[in-house]
C-alpha cells in the first residue's frame, strides 16, 4: 500500500475526472469488500479524499481507519484547522465503519452526527489517525462512534453518528 500522507501531505486526486464509483461497480460487493479493494486501489478512492486531503487506510467488519496531515488550505483566519474538516474525517470514518457491514445490495446514510472537539488542531500537529467503530448494528439503523488522534497521541476530536440502513 502507498502512504496516503507522503509528499507532505499531498494527496494526488482520484483521476481526471473524480465521480462516485458506477453502481455496477460494487453491486456484488459486500461493504467491506468495496472498501478494501479502495485501499488495494482496485476500486478508485470517493473525490471526496483527494479533496478533504484524507485517506482510508484500514478496513475490517465495523471498523474503519483514516490517515491524513491536512494543508494550510483548511486553516481557518486564526491558523488552526477548521473544524469542518475535523467533521468531515470523523463523519468519513464513522460512515465507513457502518460501511464495512453493509450486505451485497445495503446502503446506508448518515441521520445524524455529534462532534466533540477537545483541543485544537494545529499544523504542526503531524500526521493524524482517525479510527471509527460501530457501536450498534441492526436491520434499518447504526451506531458508530469516532477519535481524531495526533502524531503524539493526543485526541483532537471525538463523534457519534446514526445512520439508515437502507435496502437494494
Amino acid at each position: 500500500m502507498n502512504d496516503p500522507v507522503a509528499n507532505d501531505g499531498q494527496f494526488q486526486a482520484a483521476g481526471p475526472n473524480p465521480a462516485p464509483l458506477p453502481k455496477g461497480s460494487i453491486a456484488g460487493l459486500t461493504g467491506l469488500e468495496a472498501l478494501r479493494k479502495m485501499i488495494a486501489g482496485d476500486l478508485p478512492p470517493p473525490p471526496a479524499a483527494a479533496t478533504m486531503e484524507f485517506w482510508l487506510t484500514e478496513a475490517d467488519y465495523g471498523r474503519a481507519v483514516f490517515a491524513s496531515r491536512p494543508s494550510a488550505a483548511f486553516l481557518n483566519p486564526l491558523g488552526t484547522v477548521h473544524g469542518g474538516w475535523i467533521s468531515a474525517v470523523l463523519d468519513s470514518a464513522m460512515g465507513c465503519a457502518v460501511h464495512s457491514t453493509l450486505a451485497v445490495g445495503e446502503g446506508y446514510t448518515t441521520t445524524s452526527m455529534t462532534v466533540n472537539m477537545v483541543r485544537p488542531l494545529l499544523p504542526e500537529s503531524g500526521p493524524l489517525i482517525c479510527a471509527g467503530e460501530v457501536i450498534h448494528r441492526g436491520r434499518r439503523m447504526a451506531t458508530s462512534e469516532a477519535k481524531l488522534i495526533d502524531s503524539r497521541g493526543k485526541l483532537i476530536a471525538h463523534g457519534s453518528e446514526t445512520c439508515m440502513i437502507l435496502a437494494g
